[in-house]
């Protein structure tokens, strides 16, 4: 039996996605599956069984199925073993699965893209329930690969990109950054555009604010329970709606690392009050795109505190939070709410991406991680007088570095000392 690293890990499958071909590795989809970062609410077999996932399994990054010890619901039968992440059902057999005796206990087989099979014939010719997660996925696969992009960027060091942003010219690299800053604004109203159309306008909103207020290490749960109650569920209900709504995935909430502010319980039983004093604050904020103004990108980059001065942004802010929000959100996480969600969102309902996009580029920073802020400071890119820190331009920097680190993969040389 080979090890992981030789024989499944590399699988790959090469997509073309809204700027030309993009990876989705297999170990993408085992983190999904072990996240449970899909809509677990519409689970189905190929034959047609509902599938509750009581617990995922224990990730093996070993020799043997991949998920370990899970426990799963199959049409009503309960069973206990393991689970086979694949991203097409035709992997099975290609890595001769059912004549190896480690994979005597897989009770699930778990794949991305859709196929004609009903089943999977395992060891012994025993038969394993297939299930499809691309259907169930929360996110467009261009968007999980880049978000798992992200993740990576948190734990890397900046020392390459400050020995190589500091060659460039100034006005070149605040030129550089604001194309990536573009750039970075059409693919998340791009996103924002596929989201809304799964799922419509309210609903949208409502599993945006779910993912957003879950932070980085609970955005898959919170994305689960806003498939599992709807926005309406929350309208109208008393601080208990909160408590039941984390003890019924009391198993999936992540709190290791997670301020006390920060923690899933607070989040929600503040969403909880936000939708009591708003019940219906996503057709507030779509009602909002009529009374914004249009700030043009090449205005925004320049001349960020002009424009913030000019169209009197703490009064735009707080109408914004009173209006949309009922007083409820504020600080870092307004902005990065209204940042990374509601400005996407407005800009993909409404069509006015070229008109919004100056309000997302000048609109204060949200929670990003403070080395940011400090590589932005020394190159000279922000500064207090006339171009403060931006949301915008630290989305080009994050833009700027995943360009950069996917240009280092390729050129980083394989342990045979080929190229990747």
């Amino acid at each position: 039996m080979k090890p992981k690293g030789e024989e499944e890990e590399g699988a790959v499958a090469e997509i073309q996605g809204l700027y030309g071909p993009f990876s989705f590795p297999e170990k993408l989809l085992q983190q999904i599956w072990l996240c449970g970062d899909f809509d677990a609410t519409q689970a189905a077999t190929t034959d047609g069984r509902k599938v509750r996932v009581v617990h995922c399994g224990r990730w093996n990054q070993l020799g043997g199925p991949d998920f370990k010890g899970a426990r799963v619901v199959v049409g009503g039968v309960e069973m206990f073993g393991d689970v086979e992440v694949h991203l097409r059902a035709s992997d099975w057999e290609a890595h001769r699965h059912a004549a190896d005796p480690a994979y005597a206990d897989v009770v699930l087989h778990v794949i991305l893209f859709p196929t004609d099979a009903l089943v999977t014939t395992g060891v012994e010719g025993r038969k394993i329930p297939l299930l499809v997660l691309l259907p169930l996925l929360n996110h467009d696969l261009e968007e999980y690969a880049a978000e798992e992009a992200i993740e990576r960027l948190a734990d890397h060091p900046l020392a390459h990109a400050r020995r190589e942003l500091t060659l460039m010219p100034l006005d070149k690299l605040v030129t550089e950054l604001q194309q990536r800053a573009e750039a970075r604004w059409r693919e998340k109203v791009h996103y924002a555009k596929l989201r809304i159309a799964r799922l419509g306008w309210c609903a949208a909103c409502h599993h945006t604010a779910l993912e957003v207020l879950g932070y980085r290490f609970n955005r898959a749960p919170m994305l689960t329970l806003a498939a599992a109650m709807t926005l309406d569920e929350w309208g109208g209900a008393d601080e208990g709606l909160a408590d039941a709504a984390y003890a019924r995935f009391a198993d999936r909430w992540s709190k290791q690392g997670v301020r006390p502010a920060n923690h899933p319980r607070a989040r929600l039983h503040q969403y909880g009050r936000w939708v009591a004093a708003r019940p219906d604050w996503p057709r507030q904020l779509a009602d909002l795109s009529d009374r914004l103004p249009a700030v043009a990108l090449d205005e925004a980059a320049a001349q960020t505190a002009t424009v913030r001065r000019k169209y009197q942004w703490p009064v735009l802010a707080g109408r914004i939070a009173a209006t949309v929000f009922g007083d409820e959100i504020r600080g870092t996480r307004f902005n990065t709410m209204v940042c990374d969600g509601f400005w996407p969102l407005l800009a993909a309902q409404t069509g006015c991406d070229n008109r919004l996009i100056g309000i997302w580029y000048a609109w204060p920073v949200g929670d990003i991680p403070a080395k940011y802020t400090h590589l932005l400071r020394e190159l000279g890119v922000v500064s207090k007088r006339c171009r403060p820190l931006s949301h915008g331009v630290v989305q080009g920097l994050i833009g700027w570095l995943l360009v950069a680190d996917q240009r280092h993969e390729v050129d980083r040389p394989t342990p045979e000392g080929g190229g990747a």
